[in-house]
């Protein structure tokens, strides 16, 4: 088996990862906010106590937490019931589910989607068909931000010490699908140095 067939191979694999090691994951996971530049930039475009959906969600740390003490409404999913549970025992009174982002379908819009270290873990093929259901949940005007790759491939991660499945569009191709979705690209940056070297896209829904 060559080696994109074994990458192939592990995309299958990433919720049993987190089912047996989401805990550990959880317990070895930055709470410095590196990300709070992006965070920030996000909030200030959103109107106060918006909707949030923060999409693999995990634990609800420190992505929910913080979006929670700023006095937004999050609503947290995630495919891996260890997570689901460990953030409803942090943060009781916001609502979370156990759902796949690839299966997204709740009875509301939000005016933000965040999906931080999760979206990656999907497929080429699984992002743009993800894409669609973010932009059918988005309010008009709702911001997504992402995390995904500098460029188009695919790459070996670890979360536990397991390895696990990691892709991503070129910059070019999430604009397209974006586009098409009635949607437009606010900023991409490329391993970001002020954010841990994360990728991150930001869009907004057209109005």
């Amino acid at each position: 088996m060559d080696k994109n067939a074994n990458i192939g191979a592990l995309a299958a694999k990433t919720r049993s990862v987190y089912e047996q090691y989401g805990l550990q994951y959880d317990a070895e996971r930055s709470r410095l906010l590196f990300e709070k530049k992006w965070l920030r930039r996000f909030e200030n475009l959103l109107p106060a106590s918006a909707a949030i959906l923060d999409a693999g969600c995990g634990g609800g740390e420190p992505i929910g937490r913080y979006f929670i003490e700023q006095g937004y409404e999050v609503t947290g999913i995630d495919f891996a019931a260890p997570m689901v549970e460990l953030a409803k025992a942090r943060f009781p009174d916001s609502t979370w589910h156990r759902m796949d982002m690839r299966a997204l379908d709740l009875p509301k819009s939000f005016q933000g989607i965040i999906s931080w270290h999760s979206f990656f873990h999907l497929t080429p093929a699984e992002q743009r068909a993800t894409l669609v259901r973010f932009a059918q949940h988005l309010q008009p005007e709702g911001l997504l931000l992402l995390t995904v790759g500098p460029d188009a491939g695919e790459v070996t991660g670890h979360v536990g010490g397991q390895p696990v499945y990691h892709s991503s569009l070129s910059p070019a191709a999430y604009q397209e699908v974006l586009h098409s979705l009635g949607m437009t690209v606010l900023d991409f940056v490329p391993e970001d140095p002020e954010c841990d070297f994360a990728s991150v896209l930001l869009s907004r829904k057209m109005g």
